[in-house]
């Protein structure tokens, strides 16, 4: 979904993503032996070049008769905006599943809104959050 108009946003989004670095790597995930961008590192990846040009990041969290969602709206000082939602499907139906889950979809949603990626592109906790096991 988006505003009527999104010239501005697509403008000063044009502009932020040519700030933007890679999320760093600096998560540990000991039982796949991997690394991974959390989204405090995400966050540092964009907030500077977003706020420098007039935009900034909403998630909320809906839960309805289909399920719990996330919207990620980019939002721009004149107005405009373009959203989208996730679905959030805990493996585990607790409060740390339910958390585990958002996290991760506010994460990945932050990254595929604003462009920003990995410091190698690999998603290596997305086993954790959709319950694979290794091996």
């Amino acid at each position: 979904m988006r505003s009527e108009q999104i010239n501005e946003l697509a403008a000063a989004l044009a502009k932020a993503q040519g700030e933007l670095k890679p999320a760093a790597k600096g998560r540990e995930n000991t039982f796949y032996k991997s690394q991974y961008a959390d989204l405090p590192s995400v966050m540092e990846a964009c907030r500077a070049a977003l706020s420098k040009n007039g935009l900034a990041v909403i998630q909320l969290f809906e839960f309805d008769e289909t399920g719990n969602w996330l919207e990620t709206m980019l939002v721009h000082s004149s107005g405009q905006w373009v959203s989208a939602k996730y679905p959030v499907r805990p493996v585990k139906n607790d409060p740390q599943g339910l958390a585990s889950a958002q996290t991760y979809a506010r994460r990945y949603a932050l990254m595929a809104m604003v462009g920003i990626v990995a410091d190698d592109g690999s998603d290596d906790d997305g086993n954790q959050a959709s319950g694979k096991t290794n091996g």
